[in-house]
């Protein structure tokens, strides 16, 4: 049965501790110099409708160094954009690709990809959440301080796709996290009632940034306007006063906080360029 990645919420905490103990054991093999080709003879297909350096790469690399064969597609180079339905198309990839991950801008065209697939869809990122984004983060997390439990992690920023798969990362794995976001800017309610957090005790919500990075061991941040958001950058400016990663920001941190940003970022906006560079 197939077993498609359209947010956290469809993993089982099982499945988080399998995919990081897999990732961490082909990493350290591959930097060893041993090859796994476990994907020999399997494709991958990406549809992006949403421009991507990070996350193309990473999905092409990956496959090419198991053994597989990515096939990139633009939505613009397919019958997509002559308004097939997605649906029919689909169905055609199926036949064809043994796995699909998509980037695009509705959420629901993930959902309906995945529901006429025959194959595995993974979402590579949508306006509602970016899972793939954060699995490699807490595998960062892992690596740099031994786990994440017992791990304070306070998102500072824009209640975003990646704030939301934070969340709802947080409700499958009890993560102590803290968002700290404008008002009119905070993870919206359905998300929160969506993956139960409203109900965890780990899982709190702040307008104060300074309370947010209070003793916390990661601090993560990202862009105030996300992509098609860019046209309202100027009247967030504003509600996102104070908002700043910066280093009087981060006094308040753990003295050896891990500072993480999905990239690209603004420099001088949600995080300062003496941060970025830091060690």
């Amino acid at each position: 049965m197939k077993k498609d990645l359209l947010s956290l919420l469809d993993l089982e905490k099982t499945d988080f501790e399998d995919l990081f103990d897999r990732a961490l054991q082909l990493k350290k093999r591959y930097a060893q110099g041993i090859h796994d080709r476990v994907l020999t003879g399997k494709s991958l297909g990406l549809i992006f409708d949403k421009k991507s350096t990070r996350t193309r790469i990473a999905f092409e690399t990956a496959m090419i160094q198991l053994g597989g064969h990515p096939i990139y597609m633009s939505t613009q180079d397919t019958q997509i954009s002559r308004n097939e339905p997605a649906e029919d198309t689909a169905r055609v990839l199926s036949r064809y690709i043994d796995c699909l991950a998509m980037r695009t801008f509705d959420h629901a065209l993930v959902e309906t990809f995945a529901a006429a697939s025959s194959i595995p869809v993974i979402n590579a990122l949508t306006d509602w959440f970016h899972p793939c984004q954060i699995l490699s983060d807490i595998m960062t997390i892992i690596e740099h301080k031994g786990g994440y439990q017992n791990v304070k992690i306070a998102w500072v920023g824009d209640g975003n796709n990646v704030a939301n798969s934070w969340v709802n990362a947080a409700s499958v794995l009890g993560l102590n996290l803290m968002v700290a976001c404008p008002e009119n800017h905070m993870v919206t309610q359905q998300i929160i009632n969506a993956s139960g957090a409203d109900a965890m005790d780990h899982i709190r919500f702040t307008t104060d940034p300074k309370e947010a990075v209070k003793h916390a061991d990661v601090v993560y941040t990202d862009v105030w306007a996300s992509m098609g958001e860019e046209d309202e950058l100027e009247n967030r400016l504003a509600a996102f006063d104070g908002f700043q990663v910066n280093k009087d920001l981060l006094t308040r941190a753990a003295p050896d906080v891990l500072v993480m940003h999905c990239l690209p970022a603004h420099r001088g906006e949600e995080i300062s360029e003496q941060v970025l560079e830091a060690p």
